[in-house]
């Protein structure tokens, strides 16, 4: 790319800050760059021919902080990228960053002040020039379309593998439904589940989610693969007092053991009454049926439910295990959720591992179990058997950090 080329601006309310930042960039290359001491006058740039493709910006300033000036970004349409830097602590820099992509703004990332030429260069070597394009408004559905969906049997199940993270075997699989739209090709659940339990079709959805899995698992055993099951249920299925009864006759139907079926309980809205959920979930611990808490760490799920019912497994939701080698918030969020589940003789798994580092991560603290993008993506059951090949071969040719071709 033509560096020189490239419209760049600077905004920060001190004069030398200003001249050292664009005497790096002009080192760099980067010839093209205005320089501003104050949001107002930045933003007089934004709706010119001339708007800058990258903005690099304090965020403590007078008159108008770096938040604001985000917002007024977003009022004059800005598309271009983003680069923090400031004299902030990473804690407060996190939080700005995460604005900036909730507003659909790229990021670069965060520098101290003041950036070091060398740290500066670093981040501008991942920068891909470009104005992005707004995402589309995401269509939605209704509870009629949701239940032909599930009378018309649209609905598919999706499974994602989980391994052992010290010896990279294979412990089984999640299930995650789809909806196959016959319009809108492959629907995810965050845009059904919702609609689901707001319209009383989640215990329909669930048991036949269930019933699909275990079926399925049955098939994988007739293959010569004995994997355990997970499937995600909610809060109000619980409430039903047959869900138990069902799930214990549906597995016994499929011939599966109690044991080899996690359910993974999810709370999508906090539930003013909790006798009849506990009751559930008291008989299905009763029947061996494990039980595990998803995405710990958000949404409502909570020390007190560790505390109320008797959890086989916890899962750390991705936001803290994604990064954390190099994220001393998120590491020590999982740090002490791998601990607190330890101490509760719980096994752990490890959501969202996206890269060598995550899975680097597993095997220096010892995690037992790992999900995510960098072993398996969700699959159709049928091809679940050549993934396990396609893994197994990334296990004997020692591509994977710790291990050296178990599996």
């Amino acid at each position: 790319m033509d560096k020189s080329a490239l419209r760049i601006l600077v905004l920060d309310d001190e004069p030398f800050m200003l001249r050292l930042l664009a005497q790096m960039l002009d080192s760099l290359g980067f010839t093209s760059v205005a320089t501003c001491e104050s949001g107002a006058s930045a933003l007089q740039q934004i709706g010119t021919a001339q708007r800058p493709e990258l903005i690099l910006m304090d965020l403590n300033m007078p008159h108008m902080d770096g938040v604001e000036f985000v917002r007024k970004l977003v009022e004059h349409g800005y598309r271009g990228s983003l680069l923090l830097i400031s004299g902030e602590d990473e804690r407060v820099m996190q939080m700005a960053e995460k604005l900036v992509q909730a507003h659909q703004i790229t990021v670069l990332g965060h520098l101290p002040k003041p950036a070091s030429r060398e740290a500066l260069a670093a981040v501008l070597e991942t920068w891909r020039p470009g104005y992005s394009v707004p995402l589309p408004a995401r269509k939605s559905y209704d509870q009629t379309e949701l239940r032909h969906a599930i009378e018309r049997g649209h609905l598919v199940n999706y499974y994602q593998p989980k391994v052992v993270v010290a010896t990279g075997a294979v412990a089984g699989v999640e299930t995650l439904v789809r909806w196959r739209h016959p319009q809108d090709g492959l629907v995810f659940p965050d845009q059904f589940i919702g609609i689901a339990e707001r319209h009383g079709l989640i215990d329909e959805l669930t048991r036949l989610v269930l019933a699909g899995a275990l079926a399925q698992a049955r098939r994988w055993r007739g293959q010569g693969l004995e994997l355990h099951v997970a499937v995600n249920v909610s809060m109000d299925n619980l409430s039903s007092v047959g869900f138990a009864d069902f799930v214990a006759a549906t597995a016994l139907a499929a011939g599966h053991a109690p044991q080899d079926l996690i359910l993974e309980i999810t709370e999508g809205s906090l539930m003013q009454d909790l006798r009849a959920p506990l009751e559930t979930l008291t008989r299905l611990r009763m029947k061996r049926f494990r039980l595990s808490i998803d995405d710990f760490g958000t949404g409502h799920s909570s020390l007190s439910q560790l505390r109320d019912i008797s959890f086989d497994e916890l899962k750390i939701d991705r936001g803290f295990v994604h990064g954390a080698l190099h994220d001393k918030t998120a590491r020590a969020i999982y740090d002490a959720s791998l601990g607190l589940g330890r101490k509760l003789g719980m096994e752990v798994v490890a959501e969202g591992v996206e890269d060598n580092e995550d899975w680097e991560l597993l095997h220096l603290t010892g995690c037992e179990l790992a999900q995510g993008y960098f072993i398996g993506r969700p699959m159709p059951a049928s091809e679940l058997p050549g993934w396990i090949a396609s893994w197994q071969g990334r296990l004997s040719h020692g591509q994977l950090v710790g291990l050296h071709g178990e599996g």
